[in-house]
């Protein structure tokens, strides 16, 4: 069985160029070439791909919008982003939308056939100068448990009693404090949460079980 490939790119010569080179390994089949992914859901079932190549620049609907789209009714299915881009904020932004690897356009030749293989037995393709960013982003990502670990004991009671809907007056009634010292210690929550209002915190708390 050939490995079918679904092309997404708004470039009708390097449509062209991607074919060709799709073609050209024996294992694989170019099922579509499409220049936009507007209507990505129904090529999906339309065309049963094995792998997307997904461009992030094009009209009506970008790449990274496309993905997260994908990412709604095909959990596995993979993704590899094609760019002209190697900014963190567009390479970061393609990976938190799901895209299974990342390479750029101008090492395609030497590199497309190699990443739908790799992607295809689950690994995560991408274009050396990307990976080394990616591997720096790394530093900054913190896990909940990281994060979670980072507050005090006493930063994690108040979020507590934020979530179980607490006003500071009640907080500081509750843990024997000031509602100066209250406001203290929500700030520097918020800091450490990286969020702005006590509903950012509130949901962020939840959404990653920083607290019982």
């Amino acid at each position: 069985m050939k490995a079918k490939v679904l092309v997404y790119d708004d470039n009708e010569m390097l449509r062209s160029s991607i074919r060709f080179l799709v073609e050209s390994e024996p294992e694989m089949e170019l099922v579509a070439s499409l220049p936009n992914a507007q209507s990505v859901e129904t090529d999906i079932v339309q065309y049963q791909p094995d792998v997307i190549l997904m461009d992030i620049d094009m009209p009506l609907v970008n790449g990274v919008q496309a993905v997260a789209r994908i990412r709604k009714i095909e959990e596995d299915l993979p993704v590899i982003m094609l760019t002209v881009f190697e900014d963190n904020e567009n390479i970061f932004n393609a990976i938190y939308a799901g895209a299974s690897g990342y390479i750029l356009k101008r090492h395609l030749s030497e590199e497309i056939a190699g990443a739908i293989r790799t992607v295809l037995q689950g690994g995560a393709p991408m274009t050396g100068s990307v990976a080394k960013k990616v591997l720096k982003m790394l530093p900054q990502a913190k896990s909940q448990e990281q994060e979670k670990s980072n507050l005090t004991e006493k930063e994690t009671k108040i979020l507590e009693l934020l979530v179980h809907g607490f006003s500071y007056k009640m907080i500081a009634s509750e843990i024997f404090i000031s509602i100066d010292t209250v406001r203290f210690h929500i700030k520097k929550i918020y800091e450490k949460l990286h969020v702005h209002s006590a509903t950012e915190a509130v949901s962020k708390a939840l959404k990653n079980r920083l607290v019982e």
